[in-house]
């Protein structure tokens, strides 16, 4: 019978390394296989045979100090009888593989939590409590947001581009064919990425719909603002009043004891109508003016940074008027419009790119304060004019740094109509309704 030793040699010359090297197979998958099945065919029954011989071989060789040295060098690891290593001085911040196993760690979580969110039987979670909601408030979310985003401003490497873009599309289903740069190299770091501009032709603008979507997203609700009261989703609604701040009389006719709701309509034979749109982590970032308009109001709510998945915004009642969020009011051809950004975790930078005073997610603010700032006339603004900032369908407006949720609120004839069903996928360009 040969020795085992006999066989460890004939491996390592199938192998391709020298029998003192066999270490770093022998402790990868592939190497214990197939180093027990070989001692397996050795015949072998005595255990403490196998082990004074392995033994002795590893002493020989001086294979434990080896593994030592590989092991003290936490930058250098084996997967697949291949050594990778992250070398010295090339990332100011995290090293990649914690930086997988958190990102990996995100997901699992992530997806945990929207099973959570639809109950075990399919029904909403139970609307939180206010000691809940103020326990949530009191996460750091605000500083975790802004060191997320110089995280996004670090440049990476260019051989560490691929593999951490990879990820990151696989987890969130992202269409890098819809990018108009595909190649993964060409974003120096995660801003770049999550901000990628995409072909011209890949959202054509629907000619037959007066309003059509603003963002990529998924529809969370839909309909007609009623009592002053809007539905973030089915079931759970905030204030219209807290969430767009005060505003100006529009309609004449309208009374002193008229709602809320009434004083923004300009027509008593209006209605208000409202559309709520989550962008997840996947979709892209940027946001569109869905109609032409004319912009007169920039209104700054600084607040919190709390989640929108659709799961918190189920759990949380006045969730939208509770983060922080960038309130922008005109007209359009049927009266008043109103597009908002609202903030979420990590999606603290919401950026308008005619206005580069608007400056969010700042260290210090007054809870339940708002800032105004007025486009009519206004020299510091690009393109602003007599009337304000004047936008055409499907022009670029802003974006966020991640995901988040825009809310259209529009003043529009009672028999306006929309194309919509609750839950579905929409991307830019798209009609929302009709008249």
């Amino acid at each position: 019978m040969k020795s085992p030793l006999t066989y460890l040699s004939q491996l390592s010359q199938v192998i391709g390394r020298p029998v003192c090297s066999l270490g770093e197979v022998v402790w990868s998958r592939v190497g214990a296989c197939l180093a027990i099945r070989m001692l397996r065919g050795a015949g072998l029954r005595s255990s403490s045979a196998l082990t004074h011989d392995v033994i002795r071989h590893v002493r020989k060789h001086k294979m434990a100090a080896a593994f030592r040295r590989v092991w003290s060098n936490g930058r250098v690891f084996s997967q697949s009888c291949r050594r990778f290593s992250t070398g010295r001085g090339l990332l100011p911040g995290p090293r990649p593989l914690p930086f997988l196993l958190v990102t990996g760690g995100g997901y699992l979580g992530y997806k945990q939590y929207q099973k959570w969110g639809q109950g075990e039987d399919g029904a909403p979670p139970p609307v939180a409590t206010p000691t809940q909601v103020a326990l949530y408030r009191s996460f750091p979310t605000r500083l975790l947001s802004r060191a997320w985003g110089r995280l996004n401003g670090v440049e990476l490497p260019t051989w560490l581009r691929k593999p951490i873009y990879s990820l990151y599309i696989w987890t969130f289903g992202v269409n890098m064919q819809e990018a108009a740069v595909e190649d993964l190299h060409h974003y120096r770091n995660l801003g770049e990425f999550f901000r990628r501009r995409l072909k011209p032709a890949v959202r054509p603008l629907c000619a037959s719909s007066c309003l059509t979507s603003p963002a990529d997203g998924r529809i969370l609700h839909f309909g007609r603002v009623k009592n002053s009261e809007v539905e973030q989703v089915k079931g759970v609604t905030y204030s219209l009043e807290h969430f767009l701040g005060p505003q100006k009389r529009r309609c004449k006719d309208s009374s002193s004891s008229s709602s809320f709701r009434d004083d923004l309509l300009s027509s008593p034979d209006s209605d208000l109508f409202h559309v709520v749109i989550y962008l997840a982590p996947g979709d892209y970032h940027c946001f569109h003016s869905p109609t032409d308009w004319r912009v007169e109001l920039r209104r700054h709510f600084p607040g919190s940074l709390m989640s929108v998945n659709p799961g918190v915004a189920r759990w949380i009642k006045e969730l939208f008027c509770l983060n922080e969020r960038v309130v922008l009011t005109g007209q359009w051809q049927q009266g008043f419009f109103s597009l908002t950004a609202v903030g979420a975790t990590n999606v603290g930078s919401i950026r308008i790119y005619f206005d580069q005073e608007l400056q969010t997610n700042t260290p210090r603010y007054s809870k339940g304060s708002f800032h105004d700032h007025s486009y009519i006339a206004d020299q510091t603004v690009k393109f602003a004019g007599e009337g304000g900032v004047a936008l055409q369908k499907g022009e670029s407006v802003g974006e966020f740094n991640l995901g988040s949720t825009i809310v259209l609120l529009f003043e529009a004839p009672k028999d306006f109509s929309f194309n919509l069903q609750p839950g579905q996928r929409i991307r830019v360009g798209e009609g929302l309704g009709s008249l």
